[in-house]
């Protein structure tokens, strides 16, 4: 049986600033990365599901290329205002 006194290390002074800031540092960079993969396909699966569902294939493929380039560029504003706010501190 698990008891949180085998993990009594992790708590909080026992663990020194540095790991702390890499785990930190760690989930910064990979939210980052997230939010412009999931900008990205998001923009893409609403632009091929316009072309496809709503409007039966009519403007194929231009929603489709629409909606990624809006997604690219959502992903790249989110990746300035996360550069922004890693400038200000």
């Amino acid at each position: 049986m698990l008891t949180l006194s085998r993990f009594s290390y992790w708590r909080e002074e026992n663990v020194s600033e540095e790991p702390k800031e890499i785990v930190r540092q760690l989930a910064v960079y990979g939210n980052a990365g997230m939010n412009f993969v999931c900008a990205v396909l998001l923009g893409f699966a609403l632009g091929w599901a316009l072309d496809n569902k709503v409007f039966s294939g009519s403007t194929a493929p231009w929603l489709t290329f629409l909606g990624l380039a809006l997604g690219i560029a959502a992903g790249f504003r989110s990746l300035w205002k996360l550069a922004e706010m890693f400038r200000d501190e």
